[in-house]
This record gives C-alpha cells, structure tokens and sequence, in this order.
C-alpha cells in the first residue's frame, strides 16, 4: 500500500529535503528488529549491537519465531521496537537512578513501557499501567505477569478516575493515541487507516488527555509525553497548547549527535524526534517537563469497597514458603487467590483498588486449600519465586516447546510425584503435576502456544 498522498505533501511541505527522505525510508522494507532484556532475571548480555539509548535494549540480525522461543514465554525479553525504548533515557535523565518512585503509565497497552518502567522503579517503587480498552488491558496483564516483577498494578479505568489521585505519582507517562505515521513502515496497513480528520481527532483527544492527568502529577515530578507519529499537531502543536495553562520547569537532556535523533524546543520543553533513515528503529516523538515545585499534597479518593483480606499465621508461612525473599513481602487474599506485594507499595495497592478497577497487581500467588497453595501461573513466572518450594523439571527446547503447546512432552518418570516447575535452561515456564503415570500440565489456556 502507498503512503496516502496528502500525508506526503504534509510532511515534504514541513520538513523539506528531511520530509523527502523520510518518506523515502518508510517505503523500504523494516528491517530491524529490537528487543530489551530483563535485568531480573538474565544478567547475559547477549551478542549485538546495543541500543545506545537504552542498556538492556539490543538490535537482533534477523527477526526470529519469537512465539517457539521458551525465553520469550519465561519472561526473559520483552520484544520492544528500539525509538520506544529511548523513553528510559528521559526517565533516567530526569529522575536519576532513585528506586522507590511512583509512576503512572496512562495508557501502557500492550506493555512495552510499562515493563520497562517496572524496571526503572526498582522492587520499591510501582508502577500503575492503565488501559481503558478492557481486552488490552488484559493483554498488558499477561505481559506483566510474564515480565513477573510483582510490582505493578494494571488498572481499567478513564483517565478522570485516575486524576482523583492528586499529586500523587513522581512520574506520569502518557503515550498517547495518535495517528501511527511511525508505523507506516513496520505496519503498512496503519496507511490506510491516515486521514487528515483522525490527526485532528488525535490531536484534540491528546490535549484533553494531559489537560485531565495533570493534577495527578506531584509538584516538581516528572511528564513523559510521547507519540509514534511525525505531524506537529499531534505533537509540537499539543505541547503548546498545554504548556500555556500549566507552571512547568525544563528539564534538559543529553543526547549525543552520534545517535541520530533530532532535538528540539517548543516553549521552553525539550523534544526529540527519531526518523526512520535517520536511527535505527520506527518513527517516534517524546518530549519531557517537569511541574511547578510546590508542596505535595497527595490525596486519594475515599475507597468504595475492601478487597484485602488479611491471612492466617498458617498462611502466611505457607505463602511466604514460596518465596526467596519473604521478609520483603506482604500477602493478602483477594477473593480466592492469596496476592503477594513488595510491602513498601502494599498500601499505595490498596488505595488503589478501594475505587479503580484493578484486574491485576502484585503476584498472584494461588489459592490455599487444606494449608497448601496451588500455586498460578504467574507465580512461576514471579523474579523471587523460590525454586526448592516444589520438584523442578528441566526440559529441553523441544521438549519445553511441546509443553508450551500443552502436549505430552516427557515421559512420566523425568516428573517427580505431585507438583512440578517446569524448567527450560532454568527458566521457569509453568507448572505441571504427576499423578501415577499421567502428568497433567497447568499452563492456562491463554498462555499456550496456538500456531507456529
């Protein structure tokens, strides 16, 4: 499909001889593909060019099958084009390498950013990663809980509700909806969906999402603003709108020529914009402030209902027998499952689901019967899950590929009696359970391999 012709006058009447070539480089084939590793559970760095705005994000030779790879399904790597993950030099720019903050992702679907937050904020810190669409939500909760830092709440909510929370996040991120310019290469039926009227809608639709989400910001915390699109309404334009009304402060990041991204200012707020042609990844535009210092006063809405429920003595050995570090955790259950949560968050968590719709947060450890958990399947994928708490069995690749299609993969013996975590190269995949003869694999529905 042709790149839409007005889009072309567009972008050549903007930028010139740079509108010509970037329009020349989306009609190339895409070519490179990116991923970013996650520090808590590999300290390997692969072989590969690295990312150089990014530490864990590395350029691949060529674009494997990720879907027949038992890493991707372990949490290993998260598969992120390499523009999106410049995100992480912002934040390390801007809030340094403080653990412990508190960071809204307001619209994280499917999990790119939101996982890569996770990993900024430390096990201290949280991350709330919102969708208001309910079946992406639910993707990002998958990829959260296959990320499995346990220290993140996904939430389902409209932006209003979650500005209810005043002052009360050190970063809010919004990637915003937008007309995907900077997918026409890597998606090319993203063409055919570009008009002039969307980039409008998008346009108007963004101001009023930053508009609505400031007051959720601390005084002298951090805005990440972000698109994957190339137009200056969507972007510069949007900006300048907002900046009007707010108090806001520069925040000047470092970002050396050799990288290829386009720096510029609108108002006094930094902006930076990656070409195809230009870098090696898609089309992206951020830019970063930082609010008003002042003083906070964070506040959250009066709570609804109460989900938490407090754990027996007995229990709660049983829940912390799961996992490497305990003293560091706290348990509650939520309806039939016990959750566990890093305790420095665990209060902020319940705030959050005493009026939001929250539909994943924390780990889900399992539910207890008779004084034993039957431990879920994010549990095998939490970072701090204690490996001795069950038999392991490690599988080959082939072998840990036909579990993850949930077919038979080993004979019964290579099982120990009862529960198992099953393994590939160490990396926990699931869980399976050997009675007699017959071994019955627990990987859930939604987490099996279907085609490939």
């Amino acid at each position: 499909m042709t790149l839409p012709s007005r889009f072309v006058e567009r972008t050549v009447a903007a930028l010139g001889e740079q509108g010509r070539a970037l329009c020349r480089a989306l009609d190339a084939p895409a070519q490179v593909t990116s991923v970013r590793f996650n520090p808590y559970k590999t300290a390997e760095r692969p072989e590969g060019d690295g990312v150089a705005w990014n530490r864990y994000g590395f350029y691949l030779d060529s674009r494997p099958q990720f879907t027949l790879d038992p890493a991707f399904w372990s949490g290993i790597y998260y598969v992120q084009e390499a523009s999106s993950m410049f995100v992480e030099h912002l934040y390390r720019s801007a809030v340094g390498e403080r653990q412990g903050a508190r960071v809204l992702d307001l619209c994280a679907a499917p999990g790119g950013k939101t996982t890569l937050y996770a990993s900024l904020v430390g096990l201290d810190g949280l991350v709330v990663a919102n969708e208001v669409v309910r079946n992406r939500a639910s993707v990002l909760a998958d990829n959260v809980r296959k990320w499995g830092l346990g220290n993140v709440a996904v939430t389902c909510n409209d932006p209003v509700r979650l500005a209810e929370y005043r002052e009360w996040f050190d970063v809010v991120a919004v990637d915003a909806p937008c007309s995907g310019e900077g997918m026409f290469r890597k998606a090319p039926e993203s063409r055919g969906e570009w008009s002039e009227q969307g980039v409008m809608q998008c346009a108007a639709r963004q101001r009023q999402i930053l508009e609505t989400i400031w007051p959720a910001l601390k005084p002298g915390g951090v805005l990440i603003y972000s698109t994957c699109t190339f137009n200056r309404e969507e972007n510069e334009r949007v900006l300048e709108d907002f900046v009007a009304g707010v108090e806001f402060d520069p925040v000047e990041i470092a970002c050396p020529e050799s990288w290829g991204v386009v720096r510029g200012e609108v108002n006094g707020v930094n902006t930076f914009r990656f070409y195809p042609g230009r870098i090696r990844g898609e089309g992206f535009f951020a830019a970063v402030l930082r609010k008003g210092e002042g003083r906070a006063h964070g506040k959250v809405p009066r709570a609804r209902r109460e989900l938490f429920a407090s754990l027996s003595r007995v229990e709660t050995a049983e829940a912390e027998r799961w996992v490497a570090q305990p003293g560091q955790m706290a348990f509650s259950r939520i309806g039939d499952s016990v959750y566990g949560f890093y305790a420095g968050q665990a209060a902020a968590v319940r705030a959050l689901a005493g009026s939001l719709a929250v539909i994943h947060s924390g780990v889900c450890m399992g539910p207890i019967f008779k004084g034993r958990l039957r431990p879920d399947q994010s549990l095998a994928l939490f970072h701090d899950l204690r490996h001795d708490a069950a038999a392991e069995t490690e599988l080959d690749e082939q072998e840990a590929i036909a579990y993850l299609r949930h077919a038979e993969c080993a004979p019964a013996d290579r099982f120990a009696e009862g529960l198992n975590l099953v393994c590939h190269r160490g990396m926990p995949l699931g869980w399976a359970k050997r009675i007699g003869g017959r071994i019955n694999n627990m990987l859930p529905p939604g987490w099996r391999i279907v085609k490939g």
